[in-house]
């Protein structure tokens, strides 16, 4: 299962809101919502965060068995 919480760490880490990511840099707020629900996001997408936000494929998402949930 992956887990978007480093992204949420990363974005406080950073002092960048949602509200920046969506009127300053683009990102759509249909992106954001899949982010606080878990859902999957394109390689594209997550390549984007990390361009926005200077840091690496961890900072955004995570891979975490099920069985350590």
């Amino acid at each position: 299962m992956l887990s978007y919480q480093p992204f949420w760490a990363t974005l406080k880490s950073k002092k960048v809101s949602t509200y920046a990511l969506v009127e300053k840099h683009g990102i759509s707020s249909s992106t954001i919502n899949r982010i606080r629900k878990g859902n999957y996001l394109s390689l594209r997408t997550v390549d984007d965060l990390c361009i926005i936000l200077d840091c690496r494929i961890e900072d955004i998402v995570i891979y975490v068995r099920e069985d350590d949930m």
